[in-house]
């Protein structure tokens, strides 16, 4: 809060109010569940995400070297024994400068730095149900798609039977449209 004066020369001096109690919001209690920004801060980057699901599969506790291998295997599209010192050691440091302390503090996972381990943490289950959870998306252009090549095809037959085979050019692209449409038709459906 700022207190507004004006001088005689019409000059205006503002005094800082030195009481921010009413300004500064409310902290959440440590217990309390992390807001959406935070979960999606953390579930933003490829990594964390593969730290929390490799902690879902090794039944929620594991090592800083293990989860290096096991990423760096996937990110490097080998199997973990096949990485190089060099690929192992780039993810195990952005592991342990970055994405871990993060997950940390934001309740994703227990990490102790000094004995490396990683284990679930207080607040696993809200990153895991964002982490599954099965996004519906209602498009409509597979239907536009395939009116339209509906609508060409029986365009093109009536043109075929009136005018004959010099028509027949058309088909091809009317076969592509409908596979087009096909295509997104069944990317949807599943």
């Amino acid at each position: 809060m700022s207190i507004s004066t004006q001088d005689q020369a019409g000059r205006i001096d503002e005094a800082e109010n030195t009481d921010t109690t009413e300004e500064r919001p409310e902290e959440a209690p440590a217990d309390s569940e992390p807001s959406l920004d935070v979960v999606f801060d953390v579930l933003r980057n490829r990594r964390r995400r593969l730290v929390l699901r490799a902690l879902e599969e090794w039944e929620g506790s594991t090592t800083l070297s293990e989860l290096a291998e096991h990423i760096g295997g996937i990110e490097n599209d080998k199997s973990p024994d096949a990485l190089n010192a060099q690929e192992r050691k780039r993810v195990y440091v952005g592991l342990y400068q970055c994405h871990l302390p993060k997950m940390d503090d934001a309740g994703a996972i227990d990490f102790d730095k000094d004995r490396g381990t990683v284990e679930r943490g207080e607040f696993a289950e809200t990153y895991h149900a964002y982490l599954h959870r099965k996004v519906e998306v209602e498009s409509p252009w597979p239907m536009y798609y395939g009116l339209i090549a509906s609508a060409g095809l029986v365009l093109s037959v009536g043109l075929i039977a009136a005018d004959g085979p010099a028509m027949l050019v058309s088909l091809p692209s009317l076969v592509i449209v409908g596979a087009v449409s096909v295509f997104h038709w069944i990317e949807f459906e599943s």
